[in-house]
């Protein structure tokens, strides 16, 4: 029952936080973007990007994984790579990586129970670590500008069904913003609004243009 004796200004427990999020990373790989049709390609490969740098500013767990990367699917995005060189990738043969041990395993060790996930294809290779996550009690958060599916319906089917089981669809940005929450966390505000400005469209070139007429310091 609504007390309006206990309301304060205090965060809400379900947000996002570097402190209980991992991000896991599901086979962004050559051969699973020639199948794409649900959205330009590289605008899903900038959301993803963007997506791999807002886990890096914040210190957030990784976990990168491909399937059949040498008899099929070819490696991780090197743009993706390139922000985690030295991570290492979980290569499966199984469509559902929640049934790969090395994969869960992974995950489990980082004791985070919230998983932001993306991927390709929505339908496929994310609907299902989805669905058993969920099922295992963990909250599933999709990023469905850094996921895509064979064609636009297949991908609106595929967060539909995610969204009926529980996992709560989200966009890159948003996770960045989420992470930060509040424009004085110095530590991390230069690194965020790089990121903005460089994968962010017009949103980052907002953050130029601020910056070159009010200050370094512009925010929001």
């Amino acid at each position: 029952m609504f007390d309006v004796t206990k309301v304060q200004a205090a965060p809400s427990k379900d947000l996002l936080t570097p402190d209980n999020s991992v991000m896991l990373f599901v086979d962004h790989q050559p051969q699973m973007f020639f199948g794409t049709g649900s959205g330009d390609r590289a605008a899903i490969i900038n959301s993803t990007v963007g997506l791999a740098k807002a886990a890096e500013v914040f210190d957030v767990p990784v976990v990168l994984t491909t399937v059949a990367a040498e008899s099929f699917s070819g490696p991780l995005l090197p743009q993706l790579a390139a922000v985690f060189p030295e991570h290492e990738v979980i290569d499966r043969t199984t469509m559902n990586a929640w049934e790969d041990e090395a994969l869960v395993a992974a995950v489990r060790a980082t004791g985070r129970k919230k998983i932001i996930l993306s991927g390709l294809w929505t339908e496929v290779c994310l609907v299902l670590p989805a669905l058993s996550a969920l099922e295992q009690g963990y909250q599933v958060y999709v990023v469905a500008d850094a996921s895509g599916g064979v064609t636009p319906a297949a991908h609106e089917h595929a967060l539909q069904r995610m969204i009926a089981a529980g996992a709560v669809p989200v966009t890159w940005v948003q996770v960045l913003l989420e992470l930060q929450r509040d424009w004085a966390r110095q530590e991390t505000y230069g690194p965020v609004t790089e990121v903005v400005k460089a994968h962010a469209g017009a949103y980052g070139l907002g953050v130029v243009y601020a910056q070159s007429v009010i200050g370094a310091h512009a925010a929001g």
